[in-house]
């Protein structure tokens, strides 16, 4: 079966806004950087994944995703999170794509080993796999085979929507609930809850 994955990037610069009492701008969009460079190196060493795809509205970072081999979709405008998802989606089953992962690039603890964890459980489709944020609340990670089989729902409660829409269409819904695929960068707690995992890795 052949997988792409697709991974939303916002503007480097404006990335993690919700950081701005802790972050200069600069550091945001530093941080913003090495998180989308970490991902596209780790998904880059995956063999299952037949191509990567990037979207994104900002220029550097289809320049950076394009350096690392992916393919890139140039957002138009300001479009919401899921029509841009849609029409990556649209782009790799041109491309005759059977499945896609969708892959938030703000994942700082993500290693090979949770991508293949989500692959290995996308067998016998239709099949929708979930990997939801700590909190039980949103969603980041998502796998179907096939492609587009239910309708992407990103955002505040994104995981029980998710969920819900997989049950609608009968497919079977695979949950995978590991701790460095929960751990999305998005508030101060999480990323001093970052670097406390990584002081005790040292």
């Amino acid at each position: 079966m052949s997988l792409w994955a697709i991974v939303p990037v916002k503007p480097l610069k404006r990335g993690k806004s919700r950081l701005a009492g802790i972050l200069t701008e600069e550091e945001r969009t530093q941080l913003n950087q090495n998180l989308l460079e970490k991902t596209l190196k780790t998904l880059s060493q995956i063999k299952e994944l037949d191509h990567v795809l990037v979207v994104s509205r900002d220029p550097h970072a289809l320049t950076i995703a394009r350096n690392f081999g992916a393919k890139t979709v140039q957002e138009d405008g300001q479009p919401h999170l899921n029509t841009a998802l849609t029409r990556a989606t649209v782009v790799a089953q041109v491309h005759s794509t059977q499945g896609v992962l969708v892959l938030p690039a703000d994942l700082p603890l993500l290693t090979t080993d949770d991508v293949l964890a989500l692959i290995d459980r996308a067998v016998k489709p239709p099949v929708v796999v979930i990997a939801p944020d700590r909190h039980n609340k949103g969603t980041n990670a998502l796998l179907m085979f096939p492609a587009g089989l239910i309708e992407y729902d990103f955002g505040e409660g994104s995981f029980q929507r998710h969920c819900e829409r997989a049950r609608q269409v009968g497919a079977k819904l695979e949950i995978v609930e590991l701790p460095s695929l929960a751990l999305d960068l998005d508030l101060p707690e999480d990323l001093e809850m970052v670097r406390k995992m990584e002081a005790a890795k040292v």
